[in-house]
């Protein structure tokens, strides 16, 4: 909905009253305004932490307002930006008839901390037409109430801008009401000809002002919400023999890798720890206990004599290899995110310069981090609770860290597991970040409960890892992404990875092919964010045993080398796909936000539908979800949230295949894994049902 000027008369001024006294004339704390303005959302954390938003992202403000009796009453919604000087203001309309439920769409359209408040107010001009509508043709009262109009008018002329001829044409209205020579039907229509409604919407006599609390919103650039990922582990491109011994890849041959990457079309590269392994306990293939000379180790087992976070593993290369390799990057339009995990090796520096920082078990030990029934043996947590002092501290070495590898063009971080360290910790941290740079990104990889999941991002994280893996029949993604789109956006964003080098669904692991196309489209379409771990287009589903999500010779614990070239030319890979979908991503800006979802019914529990819309583009996605058999359904459309009458049928081009067909309200589909797993559509809209034609 359009903004407009935010009107500001003495009438107003002299209606608003945020502070009302008691008898004895002191200042009270006001329970609410003379208009109630109450349940105001988004709302993170009673409004205490802001909301969240991208510059350019629409989202829809709502409020309950309402006032004793039959008058009526209007609404509207404020923006005041970084500078704190009030934007224009939105109109709000009553959401459905009856229910008290005002909502109006704002865009903020530059990044930084904004508020927003909701403003109600006594509506003298709606009261008047709604009683002269039914006493006038009844001719009851007439002369009264065209008198009362008449001065409603030129009061309310004094809040019209001269300019534009909006004055002129509501002080005429007046005077018609007043004209006793003409019909009373004839000086009625005056007041409700749509030169006088329309200027008199657009700066409406305010009575009774009323406002809500200011609330916060952040909004953050739109890598935050937008982007596609790609992880892969540098030590794994280039691989080589030498004199006998398999020598790992490095920045140098990574790098080779990165023009790929970027042809696939992914905005961020996202590196596993770069850092030093340690050796006591070091892990080998498939997690076992004894590790050969020559096993690599897990790189999230940080630290050795040769340095800790700040430092990068020898054989990967040095700080000027590095710098090459984000410089390459960003040649290509691709940002580099670097993990960070807080933890450490048995050999990590910090275990003999900050052994206050662990937890010592009574036989002198340092506890290992556990996650039952995996244990870390390799790893030390970080011990917050030992003493109260720690904490600045350890904030302290964290902050120090992240900005050694924002130096090196570090902006954004995949923080690992984020849940098993104080929240406190991530709030001082990430908002001592932000503070300076308010650009750097934190995706946090927190596969836990609901609860420290949403608190997390309303806390600072930017992006959320989500149960999106574990989300496979229509019924269990209808309900998550409703949840997700809904008021959790607007304090956690999500991340849809298909898989990590932790999780291979057995969905993918029995699904072959299929399966791997099906969940990169419902990622790639239904979240603005979604990754992929290297591997991925090439289908690899080994698990390491039945009923594991581990995979088999994974790549935590040794190297894995893979021959894209011959995989490319024997058609042993989906990147046409991968291709395909971050194409259709950048093209059709409805891809690029989250809350703008809308579910529709299909007749067949294997089939799901959904759309996206974005303005005058609007994107249909059908999916087959399984990936053993050929699929049919019938698509019943809810044509409004199209934007579409009931009994429209619009063009509609199919972005995976090129294919052209004509859909209405029930649309027939026919899905064959490995053929035609999906359709992504693109509404044409001929001239007849408005808006554009998108390619």
């Amino acid at each position: 909905m359009p903004a407009t000027r935010r009107p500001s008369t003495e009438l107003e001024r002299a209606n608003h009253h945020p502070h009302p006294r008691n008898p004895s004339g002191d200042a009270v704390n006001p329970l609410m305004g003379r208009i109630p303005v109450l349940d105001v959302r988004p709302l993170v954390d009673c409004g205490r932490r802001p909301a969240k938003a991208v510059a350019g992202e629409s989202f829809e403000v709502t409020a309950t307002v309402f006032r004793e009796g039959h008058d009526a009453v209007a609404a509207n919604v404020v923006l005041r930006g970084p500078s704190g000087r009030p934007g224009p203001w939105t109109p709000m309309r009553e959401l459905a008839p009856g229910t008290d439920r005002w909502g109006a769409e704002v865009t903020p359209d530059a990044e930084g901390l904004w508020t927003y408040t909701v403003e109600a107010w006594s509506d003298p001009v709606a009261t008047w037409r709604h009683t002269a509508k039914i006493k006038i043709p009844a001719g009851i009262d007439s002369e009264l109430v065209l008198a009362e109009g008449a001065e409603l008018h030129e009061r309310a002329a004094k809040g019209v801008p001269k300019k534009g001829g909006g004055r002129e044409a509501v002080l005429a209205a007046a005077d018609a009401l007043r004209d006793a020579s003409r019909p009373a039907a004839v000086r009625l229509a005056a007041a409700l000809a749509p030169r006088v409604v329309e200027s008199l919407d657009r700066y409406p006599l305010r009575e009774l002002l009323s406002s809500s609390p200011a609330l916060p919103l952040r909004v953050e650039r739109e890598r935050a919400l937008f982007g596609s990922w790609y992880e892969f582990f540098p030590r794994s491109e280039g691989v080589r023999k030498v004199k006998g011994r398999t020598v790992p890849g490095n920045f140098r041959t990574a790098a080779e890798r990165l023009p790929a990457v970027a042809a696939m079309g992914f905005d961020v590269v996202y590196l596993p720890p770069v850092h030093p392994i340690g050796e006591t306990h070091r892990k080998g293939p498939n997690n076992s206990l004894s590790a050969s000379p020559n096993d690599v180790g897990v790189p999230w087992a940080i630290g050795s004599p040769e340095g800790g976070h700040d430092a990068l593993h020898p054989d990967l290369g040095t700080f000027e290899d590095f710098d090459a390799f984000v410089a390459r990057a960003r040649e290509l339009r691709l940002e580099i995110a670097l993990d960070f995990a807080l933890q450490c090796s048995p050999d990590h520096p910090w275990v003999e310069k900050h052994p206050e920082w662990f937890h010592h078990r009574p036989d002198g030990s340092i506890a290992y981090a556990e996650n039952p029934p995996k244990k870390y043996q390799d790893i030390y947590p970080i011990a917050f609770d030992r003493a109260a002092d720690n904490m600045d501290g350890i904030v302290t070495e964290t902050v120090r860290v992240l900005r050694h590898w924002m130096d090196h063009g570090i902006r954004i971080f995949r923080v690992d597991n984020p849940h098993t360290k104080p929240v406190v910790f991530w709030e001082r941290v990430i908002g001592e970040i932000n503070r300076t740079d308010p650009d750097v990104i934190f995706l946090a990889e927190a596969f836990t409960r609901p609860a420290m999941m949403r608190t997390l991002g309303a806390i600072g994280f930017q992006q959320s890892y989500t149960y999106f893996t574990w989300r496979n029949t229509k019924e269990e993604l209808t309900e998550y992404l409703t949840e997700l789109s809904g008021e959790t956006a607007a304090q956690m964003r999500p991340n849809f990875f298909v898989n990590t080098p932790d999780i291979l669904h057995a969905y993918l692991q029995k699904g072959g092919r299929p399966a791997f196309e099906a969940r990169a489209v419902l990622a790639a379409t239904l979240s603005p964010s979604w990754g992929m771990y290297a591997g991925y287009e090439l289908c690899e589903g080994t698990a390491l045993r039945d009923g594991s999500e581990e995979y088999l010779d994974s790549e935590k614990y040794q190297l894995r080398p893979r021959d894209w070239e011959s995989a490319e030319r024997a058609g042993e890979t989906i990147t046409p796909l991968i291709t395909a979908l971050n194409r259709i991503r950048r093209r059709h800006p409805a891809l690029r936000r989250l809350r703008n979802l809308t579910f529709h019914d299909t007749d067949n529990a294997q089939v799901i539908a959904y759309s996206k819309r974005s303005g005058s583009n609007t994107v249909l996605v059908v999916v087959n979800l399984d990936p053993h058999h050929t699929q049919e359904a019938t698509v019943s459309l809810n044509m409004p949230e199209l934007g579409l009458d009931w009994q429209e049928t619009v063009p509609v081009r199919d972005e995976l295949t090129g294919d052209t067909y004509h859909w209405g309200r029930a649309s027939y589909v026919r899905l064959e894994p490995g053929v035609t797993p999906a359709h992504v559509l693109v509404l044409r809209p001929s001239p007849q049902t408005g808006g554009s034609p998108t390619s």
